[in-house]
């Protein structure tokens, strides 16, 4: 409530008596004076910007809350539609008529008339399709400050090809929010014209800005100055480190248009702060019945704050060739584990290890046929020690470099001597192969699915200097879906499909393998280049949290 000095003067001379005011005066007179101007005063100015808290939900009304209610895009209706419904923000378009109205549409024409070429006057006499009167810029703003302490506005300049009026529009833009005092009901600006952002920016030193088009890196949008992005969905997808490096840069992520109910969870997975959606309907229901890991508690870690061999209370070995075919022979020496400096040392190197399960070159069995390994290497597990059933895991680690080097942070069912594989299930939270070193996977082997019958369920993602940085892998596993997740972004989520356990094997305990391996059906398929040895992952932590139950 902002009280003008000539108001106040007068309320003070009516309270202390000021000459000013008639001699006649009773208190009785000064009370009601004082009754109706403080009554005036308070009822003058229903909903002050100081006051607006935008909702707790990340929904953006894609041009309003437009489509279940059969509302215009862009009409105040679908505005007050997504107030009703406390979305965090409301989108709408803005552009600019030939006689600079500031008019709130979509498209370059309106009603088969150009915009640009068109005066207000023109375009008005075409109603919306609910009759409401095209809306100016300040009727819409007007419209989004009344009655409404919940719903941001987020203001999307439309770029124009004609010189100088993208600096034009936001000059007004900027003019119009500041003279009607709704700087506090702006939740962002967002345009495909950088140059619109700029000078919005330029004007408004506190503006929050959001760039749509696209192509520029996290980084860059950083440096200059904006608050972060808003790309296609599409965009994340095919570049999802760009997640990562949005959230470390301290940029709001926001994407558009987000209609599927597959793709706005995926969102959610990935704490984006924005969802903009022609469904905010869906949105919001999705939002409120998300569940984040963070209040899991933490069940079992090994933070390798010791020196030596891995703690056996926690870590067993696999010793000999064990599977696919590998060149490496895994041993239990400290050669090829240890805790050092903190962290978990598995060492792979190029040496001859006789085969102690060797009995003649004819057998059939290659692990029996080999008389000696020219490689060793270390495979541990936590199996007969810990297994859990649905959990976060965290593993936080270097991966070694190399040609012919298959490191893999990965699971297998506790029924796996019963059953076998693939029917026990295999979860690969994390495998890598040296022959393609910008990526990792994560994957699924079940009886149904599995690499034997080419029908493994699984995805890859770009990775940044694997070798040289710590980054965190991670697997998020409930009885609903399966998550694998990069420096805490989602890449792959696999949903219980509820058919069998030929789909589904993964209702019941699992232990956890980490180990290098060298050549084998998958990480042999471009040779082995021996300048690689010797060669170390190096890992940080373990930690598995679970939700109570």
């Amino acid at each position: 409530m902002h009280v003008s000095a000539s108001v106040f003067f007068l309320l003070i001379s009516i309270i202390y008596g000021s000459s000013v005011v008639p001699q006649n005066f009773t208190s009785s007179m000064r009370y009601a004076i004082l009754s109706i101007v403080f009554l005036a005063l308070y009822s003058c100015d229903t909903s002050d910007p100081d006051q607006i808290q935008f909702a707790d939900n990340p929904v953006i009304a894609h041009r309003g809350a437009w489509k279940t209610q059969g509302h215009p895009q862009n009409s105040i209706a679908s505005l007050r539609e997504a107030i009703a419904l406390q979305c965090a923000g409301s989108e709408f378009d803005v552009r600019m008529t030939a006689d600079d109205v500031l008019i709130v549409t979509h498209d370059k024409d309106y009603a088969d008339l150009l915009v640009e070429e068109s005066s207000y006057a023109e375009l008005a006499q075409y109603l919306l399709p609910n009759d409401e009167v095209l809306p100016t810029l300040e009727d819409y703003i007007l419209a989004g400050m009344k009655d409404n302490s919940t719903t941001g506005l987020v203001c999307e300049i439309k770029p124009s090809a004609t010189a100088g009026r993208n600096e034009e529009m936001a000059a007004a833009v900027i003019a119009l929010v500041e003279r009607l005092g709704a700087e506090k009901y702006m939740s962002y600006y967002i345009s495909f014209s950088h140059k619109i952002l700029m000078e919005i920016e330029r004007l408004s030193p506190t503006a929050r800005t959001l760039y749509l088009d696209g192509s520029i890196a996290p980084e860059r949008l950083k440096i200059a100055g904006l608050t972060g992005l808003d790309y296609h969905i599409a965009k994340y997808r095919k570049k999802p480190h760009w997640i990562y490096e949005a959230k470390s840069q301290d940029l709001v992520l926001n994407a558009w248009t987000v209609n599927d109910t597959a793709d706005i969870d995926w969102l959610l997975k990935n704490d984006f702060d924005l969802i903009t959606t022609d469904e905010p309907e869906l949105a919001r229901e999705r939002a409120a019945r998300y569940q984040t890991t963070d209040d899991w508690p933490l069940v079992w870690a090994d933070e390798f704050d010791y020196e030596g061999a891995p703690d056996p209370e926690k870590w067993g070995y696999e010793t000999g060739f064990i599977r696919n075919q590998e060149d490496q022979y895994y041993t239990d020496s400290l050669r090829n584990s240890r805790v050092e400096d903190g962290h978990l040392i598995l060492e792979t190197h190029r040496e001859r290890m006789i085969n102690a399960a060797y009995k003649n070159d004819n057998v059939k069995s290659w692990k029996q046929n080999r008389s000696h390994a020219e490689y060793t290497a270390a495979s541990l597990t936590t199996k007969d020690l810990a297994e859990w059933q649905y959990a976060r895991i965290d593993i936080k680690a270097k991966l070694p470099a190399g040609r012919g080097l298959w490191p893999a942070f990965w699971m297998l069912g506790a029924n796996w001597k019963e059953v076998g594989w693939p029917k026990c299930g295999e979860i690969d939270i994390m495998e890598h192969v040296g022959y393609e070193p910008d990526n990792i996977f994560g994957t699924i082997h079940t009886e149904s699915y599995n690499h034997m019958r080419g029908t493994q369920k699984g995805k890859d993602i770009f990775i940044n200097n694997p070798y040289d940085s710590f980054h965190v892998y991670s697997l998020i596993w409930t009885p609903e879906t399966m998550d694998f997740l990069l420096d805490d972004v989602v890449y792959n989520s696999i949903p219980n499909e509820h058919l069998t356990e030929a789909e589904w094997p993964f209702d019941q305990k699992f232990h956890l393998k980490i180990n290098v391996a060298v050549g084998g059906m998958l990480g042999g398929r471009e040779g082995i280049d021996d300048s690689a040895f010797p060669n170390q992952m190096i890992i940080d932590y373990v930690r598995v949290y679970q939700a109570e139950l």
